[in-house]
């Protein structure tokens, strides 16, 4: 059976989605309703101030048939540490699970076959209709989450660009590690001037030439068999993915390399032969082809390391490898 991957990546979704409402202090018992819309007064508070974040997941084809779920928990935990962060209420573990779990289910015939999945977009947001709680936090919410299937996000070959900021952030230095669309809209003005004037794919934020994150993704080096990464700090988003390579390369005898680094080591190791990578869920991996660093361009020359890093997670994916690691959550 042949399953359609849509052209645009999360355009398509499932005709259902799950939605947790939370009220009167406690959350209630999970529905199913219409994809296609979401009832939200206009004075809700996140549309006002805010009060809302997201997660990005993926259900994989096996090779056997079977279908499974990537590392739902460990998405979970974050969700529940941006709740926290953004004062909403936090949810149920056990019920955020079964929700995903089924969701996947119901979407199985749609889920394409390797190397395209499922993806999965937890959504939470605020819902009091009180545009006077710019101080204060809303009592009410939902939890939606949809199902997108979606194709191969990476393409081995296709050139990354990057455009190394080193005077604008990408975000409120305390918010980095939250997952939040105010995040993404902030570094927006940057990214599309990076386009605009350099042909550059996305900018990597280097506030005063700390080497952080780019826009859309972590980011790390690929030196002397030795990846190079900031370490986990308030500053941007605790990856998924970007565990999951670190625990990954260090299977493949990498060392890992936790540790604050500037734009000035970037450049020398990369015209030292350094790789550098983008991970994320959507590609996993992405190799970094260029920087362009006060105004020059300099070329990375290899990519095959991040490339047999980004196999070995997706062998596991999609069941060509033994889950070492306890990753894969069974579905049906």
């Amino acid at each position: 059976m042949t399953r359609p991957v849509p052209a645009v990546f999360g355009s398509v979704f499932h005709a259902e989605m799950p939605v947790i409402a939370y009220q009167d202090g406690t959350w209630q018992p999970t529905v199913w309703q219409s994809a296609d819309e979401l009832k939200l007064a206009p004075g809700a508070h996140s549309l006002h101030y805010g009060s809302e974040c997201f997660e990005g997941l993926k259900a994989f084809r096996q090779a056997d048939g079977k279908i499974v779920l990537f590392r739902p928990e460990a998405n979970i935990a974050r969700m529940q540490q941006s709740a926290r962060i953004l004062n909403l209420p936090v949810p149920d573990s056990k019920q955020f699970l079964d929700a995903l779990v089924e969701l996947v289910r119901r979407a199985a015939n749609e889920i394409p076959d390797a190397p395209a999945s499922l993806y999965l977009r937890p959504t939470l947001i605020g819902t009091d209709p009180v545009i006077g709680k710019a101080g204060a936090p809303s009592d009410t919410a939902l939890l939606y989450i949809l199902a997108s299937p979606v194709g191969d996000y990476f393409q081995a070959g296709s050139p990354v660009k990057l455009l190394v900021e080193t005077e604008h952030i990408r975000c409120a230095p305390h918010m980095g590690r939250v997952k939040c669309g105010g995040n993404y809209a902030s570094a927006m003005p940057w990214v599309l001037k990076a386009k605009a004037e350099y042909g550059a794919a996305q900018v990597l934020f280097c506030p005063g030439g700390d080497v952080q994150e780019t826009g859309a993704s972590n980011f790390a080096l690929i030196h002397n068999r030795t990846i190079i990464t900031k370490p986990l700090t308030d500053e941007f988003l605790h990856g998924v993915t970007r565990d999951s390579v670190l625990k990954v390369a260090a299977g493949l005898g990498y060392a890992v390399d936790e540790r604050n680094f500037t734009v000035d080591e970037l450049k020398a190791a990369v015209q030292d032969g350094a790789e550098a990578i983008l991970t994320g869920t959507a590609a996993v991996i992405s190799p970094v082809t260029s920087f362009i660093i006060g105004g020059e361009e300099i070329a990375v020359s290899a990519t095959e390391q991040g490339n047999a890093i980004r196999k070995a997670v997706t062998d596991i994916q999609f069941g060509l490898a033994e889950d070492r690691y306890g990753w894969l959550t069974a579905v049906c």
